[in-house]
């Protein structure tokens, strides 16, 4: 997948139980979609916090989080629960929304840690990849989304 290009809708389970479909959050504004490696996990739950703690930033550029592993949703309500995290955490088993998105690692490792900025029209606009420097994702995309918002006027 390269920037620019229309992603590929998709639907999950959220850790509240409910489905939470990729165009149906596009609807309400760009979407900043995180893969992580596993939940409750130290590096994963610094990631998931910084994203949580810039929720304030996000929200004045209308933009949704989502985060994504492979967990299953009880242990994602765990995580969210445990964090105090504010935006849904998506479970995908089988790993094929990772697939997808080429955060999915081969055999029975845990995904790749990527960030993707999905514009309202369902086209990429960044892609963040850092295993280790898990503060990058959430700041990055902040950049993107601050930069969209300044080429259509309406820039906070």
């Amino acid at each position: 997948m390269e920037v620019g290009d229309l992603v590929v809708d998709f639907e999950l389970q959220a850790d509240d139980g409910r489905m939470v479909r990729l165009s149906t959050e596009l609807e309400k504004g760009p979407v900043v979609l995180f893969f992580y490696p596993r939940a409750l996990t130290p590096g994963c739950t610094a990631e998931s916090r910084h994203f949580r703690d810039l929720a304030g930033a996000f929200a004045d550029l209308g933009a949704q989080r989502i985060g994504i592993s492979a967990d299953p949703v009880e242990r994602q309500q765990r995580f969210s629960i445990k964090n105090g995290l504010d935006f849904p955490l998506l479970s995908d088993p089988d790993r094929s929304v990772a697939q997808v998105f080429g955060a999915r690692r081969p055999g029975l490792l845990f995904n790749r840690r990527a960030t993707f900025v999905i514009n309202t029209d369902g086209r990429l606009l960044a892609e963040i990849k850092s295993e280790l420097a898990t503060d990058r994702h959430a700041d990055e995309a902040l950049g993107v989304l601050r930069g969209l918002a300044e080429q259509s006027g309406s820039a906070s």
